[in-house]
């Protein structure tokens, strides 16, 4: 892959570079900013002020036939595989912002005329409510623009049994953190599941804590199906100490090639460990608590996993999903069943956010250490166990949350 950030974008420039290195990275290809720009969005009436509208335009526009036909050439090429087809947006894994989760990727797609339309709904993404939110954060207006531009990796699918996280560390002599659950990726970014967590020290040494993971994402043809994980298979370690160690190891490289701490995607295909995403930590998640911390905690207190540094207390607001969003206020603590990206406009005005599922490498974590607002994931039952309207205080580093009425 020839990819480079200046014309297309941080993920796929990443990606790129670690090929060229010699790195475990899938096949595949990317449709550069060029292709982006050939939409003419700001003519013939001018830039669009409505972002809503820029978007709709975007989805309504064709896309060029020359772009469908080296589509098709490049899937050629590959075999025609199920491919994902992944935004790589300029804005997107710098230095100074993740946009974790903020644009979309799809995964599973098959044929020209659906890569198509994938290609496409990435480009969308650049204007949809939570990236525009998210760049408002961020201190960008969202608006069209010469910077504002999306590339779109397209790369052979990976059917993995393992997939997960991985955090290199900043201090040399720091430990690497690894996040790790049965089947797709996004079961672990998207905070679906708790995973097994694992931390390599510089020496070698492997620590864990196994999660019961009860669910997972796999691919049927061109469908993903969340199924239940066998009971038996809940609670067995997701990956061995070897691999936690190897992967590791690739993460060393992988910081050695961009000079600094990276958040890296991974899979395990047939043994095999494969490479998804580096990009820079933006917000480096809290250490895990001593067991000092977990046997001096009352009893009135629940404990999950640190997510995001900093104590806060506030109004309890329990939030189901998009139905709930119009009753959180600015000031109130979500607590959730989990997040997903498009969650994010509420951790903008949020103090704080609890979820049931989740690790502190998922997007949704992240996006709240950027932020800055503290949060405690993996607790479970948390949406019956709070109360709405109770005021709750939430300890993001040592992963806590008491109420008097717990």
């Amino acid at each position: 892959m020839e990819a480079v950030t200046d014309t297309c974008g941080g993920k796929a420039g990443a990606l790129g570079a670690l090929l060229r290195a010699g790195l475990p990275v899938p096949d595949g290809f990317v449709v550069p900013f060029a292709a982006y720009l050939d939409l003419d969005l700001a003519r013939p009436a001018g830039e669009p002020d409505d972002l809503d509208a820029a978007r709709r335009m975007i989805e309504a526009s064709p896309v060029h036939a020359t772009v469908i036909d080296v589509l098709g050439r490049a899937l050629d090429e590959l075999g025609d595989p199920p491919v994902a087809v992944r935004s790589s947006a300029a804005d997107e894994d710098t230095g100074q912002a993740s946009a974790a989760g903020q644009y979309e990727s799809f995964l599973a797609v098959r044929g020209v005329s659906e890569v198509a339309d994938a290609v496409r709904a990435c480009w969308a993404s650049l204007f949809s409510p939570r990236a525009i939110d998210y760049r408002g954060a961020c201190g960008r207006d969202g608006r069209p623009s010469d910077d504002l531009v999306m590339a779109v990796i397209v790369q052979r699918h990976l059917d993995a049994e393992v997939s997960g996280v991985m955090f290199t560390p900043a201090d040399p002599d720091g430990a690497t953190g690894i996040e790790a659950s049965w089947g797709l990726g996004p079961s672990v970014v998207g905070g679906t599941v708790t995973p097994d967590a694992y931390r390599v020290a510089e020496d070698g040494s492997v620590t864990r804590t196994v999660a019961d993971k009860r669910t997972r994402l796999d691919r049927r043809g061109t469908r993903l199906v969340i199924r239940d994980v066998p009971t038996r298979a809940r609670e067995q370690p997701a990956i061995d100490d070897a691999t936690a160690t190897r992967l590791a190891t690739l993460g060393k490289e992988i910081a050695a090639v961009f000079g600094g701490p990276q958040d890296i995607e991974w899979a395990v295909v047939d043994g095999r460990t494969w490479i998804l995403q580096a990009r820079p930590v933006t917000a480096a998640p809290p250490p895990p608590p001593s067991p000092s911390i977990a046997s001096d905690t009352p009893a009135a207190t629940l404990t999950g996993t640190p997510g995001s540094r900093g104590t806060v207390t506030g109004t309890a607001r329990i939030v189901r999903g998009p139905g709930d969003f119009a009753r959180v206020h600015p000031g109130d603590i979500l607590v959730c069943p989990f997040t997903d990206p498009a969650w994010t406009p509420l951790l903008r005005i949020a103090a704080g956010v609890v979820t049931e599922t989740g690790g502190v490498l998922s997007h949704a974590a992240i996006v709240a250490r950027e932020h800055a607002i503290p949060a405690v994931l993996g607790i479970p039952n948390a949406t019956s166990r709070l109360h709405d309207d109770t005021v709750i205080t939430i300890d993001g580093t040592t992963g806590t949350v008491t109420a008097a009425d717990v």
